[in-house]
């Protein structure tokens, strides 16, 4: 970099988008400095939410010549990441993904490996281990607060997808399924809480609620609204994921919860507070004990993921300083998102997906 000031491109200017640049905006020297999109519209309303001339390209290879940026955040459409990623790359700019990597295992894989070579930092983006009161769950489990971890349990009940340009969120196609789309967030913190790779996948899921009605140049709609996944781990621990996106009225959007020999330890999305429920024996006192976790106000309020957008550019920009690791690697990017597709392969062919048919 030719100065201390991290000048950001961001590719694809939608909801994410204008999220990103809302949190570099709170990033001391971070600032957004070019935007690419082949839609007018979208850069147009990104050009407004930066509140700074900023340069405009049609297309990632533009940005990524124009010597405007030292990093970029892809935050384009599911299936645009293995083509927008190659001119960036080449030339040499830190690179935060948003999840999925990839909406196929080839392609995912394909990022995987060059990423693998590359000497600037590739991140790939998962908010959801950045909002503080998951980082400090995670913290706690890792810290043996459970005892040794046995079983795990996610539930996202949750509003429906959003509308987005073009409609491309509403096919498997574009998006690599809801369970690659919406739970490679989840598969991470899996494997993050676990310690352990996957071994075989089994999910049940379907459409049943959301988008009955739409057609989209004739087509409907083939997202999972609802699912239960049931993954088997390495190390013998067993995680669900119990998801439903018709649950627009529910208390916590997310809740987590791990077991172990020791205690039980749960935490609860928007509500930020974690609980403890040691064993006591039966029909012995309970002892749960309920902490809440701090999240930045102003980080809340720029963002729809509890605060971790911004902590999350925290630590990228560590990382593109040198002064921090890469958390979140294009490694770990892969094999989420070959959890998800698993989950799809399995939702829809009613079997158990092995992760060596995926070659992981």
């Amino acid at each position: 970099m030719k100065s201390d000031t991290i000048r950001y491109g961001i590719v694809g200017s939608g909801m994410m988008a204008l999220e990103h640049i809302a949190n570099i905006a709170l990033t001391p020297g971070a600032v957004v400095t070019a935007l690419a999109d082949p839609v007018a519209s979208s850069l147009d309303r990104a050009s407004a939410a930066v509140g700074a001339e900023v340069a405009r390209f049609g297309d990632a290879a533009g940005l990524a010549a124009s010597g405007l940026c030292d990093a970029v955040v892809v935050a384009s459409p599911n299936f645009t990441h293995v083509q927008v990623l190659p001119p960036l790359m080449d030339a040499g700019l830190h690179i935060l993904c948003e999840k999925p990597l990839a909406t196929t295992i080839a392609d995912a894989r394909a990022v995987a490996d060059a990423a693998a070579g590359y000497a600037p930092v590739f991140w790939t983006g998962m908010e959801y281990r950045f909002m503080p009161p998951v980082a400090e769950y995670v913290r706690q489990i890792n810290d043996g607060r459970v005892g040794k971890l046995q079983m795990l349990s996610i539930r996202e009940h949750r509003f429906p997808f959003l509308v987005k340009v073009g409609d491309w969120n509403r096919f498997s196609a574009n998006t690599g399924g809801t369970m690659t789309e919406k739970c490679c967030h989840f598969f991470d913190l899996m494997r993050l809480i676990v310690g352990a790779e996957p071994v075989r996948v089994f999910c049940s899921g379907a459409m049943d609620v959301n988008h009955q009605d739409e057609r989209y140049g004739g087509r409907k709609p083939d997202i999972i609204d609802n699912s239960f996944t049931t993954v088997e781990f390495a190390n013998g621990v067993r995680a669900m994921l119990d998801l439903c996106m018709f649950a627009d009225g529910a208390e916590q959007q997310e809740e987590i919860a791990a077991t172990g020999d020791a205690a039980r330890l749960e935490c609860f999305i928007p509500a930020g507070e974690i609980v403890h429920s040691p064993r006591t024996g039966f029909m012995n006192p309970k002892q749960v004990t309920r902490a809440l976790v701090h999240t930045d106000a102003a980080a809340l309020a720029a963002g729809h993921h509890h605060g971790s957008t911004f902590y999350q550019h925290r630590a990228f920009t560590a990382a593109v300083r040198g002064e921090g690791p890469v958390i979140v690697t294009a490694d770990d990017g892969l094999r989420a998102a070959a959890m998800g597709l698993a989950a799809e392969i399995s939702a829809r062919e009613h079997r158990v997906v092995e992760m060596s048919e995926l070659g992981l």
